[in-house]
């Protein structure tokens, strides 16, 4: 390393940012997060930074810039603007002996601003010694899709109790005291937006002067995986990735997804799909189930949303009879995620006010979905396992009154490396699906706009 990673204390201490404009502007926002007496040297200032003057959070200094100015501060931003002035203005800082930082000059720079993650009073900070602070900002997307977004608040809730902590449980038990707060129920409770449950809980805790055992707490969660892409999960799905000593996983999840979970997770692939049951849905559930029992903490991974045709109430049901907590993590569902690579909205005001999403595919015995009543103005209609059905769904949209000629609009492996987007007349799905041999994963968009969208509605 070339350069020393710290933290520089600022409580009570001056940061002296020199410059009136935008760059300015930007390193002050930064230094804004922390509780440092902002000092702004220039003889003007923006609009930003007068606010920030006239609210009180910044002082103005606005006379002759010396080293004098800098003597004793924490930190100097040199910002102007201007090549020759940035120079100058770091001679003077170094003559006052400020660790300074000079935007754009890294040759000139004491310290460098890394890329933060802040859940104050965590904070990640992410440098590259200057080389490559778009690097910097990558890496730091990725760190707060999986960094719980309250663990700032648990944090907080730690070191206010670490004194009666302190006073009331013995030493040698301290450290599962904290484990047990980082990792276990009060976590959960925590990140679930349940703090005053989980504040109370430690206190009542520390009041027993015990350290609590959560091993017998297993645990579900349903997790939606999303379309396939692993930048659109959410990151409360990466969450319980994160925590998962088990996953069950279908055919349909991306390998990538599987990469964000901890590492000594076990991993158990179900392998559903249409027509193919390797594994029942009984056995499926019957195995979370028992898996929860032991107290581990299971992630049912399925793609897309849960509770989309994601069959997540038979397993909540069975976890439910078996008094085991368990809880529906949704994902971004392949219709939403299709409509944005085809930059289409779902529903347009004034032309398509209302959206169905059906299925193709019916459990055996069952009777297939009557879709032909949606045949109408205004409606958008997405058929999910619709493939194996296209002859079908062409024959009773056109008996309802569909044209032939209606454009269909076929998005097949979306989000992934694969994907691909195909419009078709309606009279020509199954044979479009034919001969660009689409056999699944695939979802069929039927539109039926009203008059106000012109030209197009006549193909209804």
């Amino acid at each position: 390393m070339k350069s020393f990673p710290m933290f520089i204390r600022t409580s009570n201490r001056r940061v002296i940012i020199v410059g009136g404009g935008e760059q300015a502007a930007q390193k002050t926002r930064l230094v804004l997060k922390t509780d440092a007496q902002i000092v702004i040297a220039a003889p003007d200032l923006d609009s930003e930074l007068q606010g920030l003057v006239s609210q009180g959070r910044a002082k103005h200094h606005t006379g002759p810039a010396t080293p004098a100015l800098f003597e004793g501060c924490a930190l100097a931003f040199v910002a102007t603007g201007c090549a020759g002035a940035d120079v100058a203005f770091h001679a003077l800082a170094k003559a006052g002996g400020a660790l300074t930082n000079v935007v754009d000059r890294p040759e000139l720079c004491d310290a460098t601003t890394p890329s933060i993650v802040d859940r104050d009073p965590v904070v990640v900070a992410i440098g590259t010694e200057g080389t490559a602070p778009v690097l910097g900002r990558t890496i730091k997307t990725q760190i707060e899709t999986m960094l719980p977004p309250r663990i700032g608040g648990l944090s907080a809730l730690a070191g206010r109790l670490r004194d009666a902590v302190a006073e009331n449980l013995p030493q040698n038990t301290r450290r599962a005291f904290w484990a047990w707060v980082f990792n276990g129920r009060p976590a959960k409770l925590h990140n679930d937006g349940q703090e005053t449950d989980a504040a109370e809980l430690v206190k009542s805790a520390i009041a027993q002067r015990r350290v609590p055992v959560d091993a017998g707490q297993g645990h579900i969660a349903l997790v939606g995986a999303g379309p396939g892409a692993r930048e659109l999960l959410t990151m409360r799905a990466v969450e319980r990735l994160q925590e998962a000593d088990v996953i069950y996983y279908d055919r349909l999840v991306d390998p990538e997804v599987l990469e964000l979970a901890r590492r000594d997770a076990e991993r158990v692939f179900v392998g559903k799909e249409v027509g193919a049951h390797a594994w029942p849905q009984e056995r499926i559930s019957a195995f979370i189930v028992a898996e929860a029992r032991k107290g581990r903490r299971v992630v049912r991974l399925k793609s897309g949303d849960p509770s989309i045709f994601g069959r997540a109430s038979e397993e909540m049901q069975a976890a439910n009879a078996a008094n085991i907590p368990v809880e529906i993590v949704p994902g971004i569902t392949a219709a939403t995620a299709a409509a944005a690579s085809m930059q289409r909205c779902l529903t347009v005001r004034g032309e398509t006010d209302t959206l169905v999403i059906t299925t193709g595919a019916c459990r055996d015995g069952d009777a297939d979905p009557s879709w032909a009543h949606h045949v109408r103005a205004g409606t958008t209609l997405v058929f999910y396992m619709g493939v194996g059905a296209a002859d079908k769904i062409t024959a009773k949209l056109i008996a309802q009154g569909a044209s032939a000629n209606t454009v269909v609009e076929l998005a097949c492996d979306v989000s992934s490396a694969r994907q691909r987007i195909f419009e078709t007349p309606l009279k020509d799905l199954a044979r479009t699906l034919e001969d660009n041999a689409i056999t699944g994963k695939a979802l069929i968009f039927v539109r039926f706009p009203k008059a106000s969208e012109g030209a197009n509605a006549k193909a209804a």
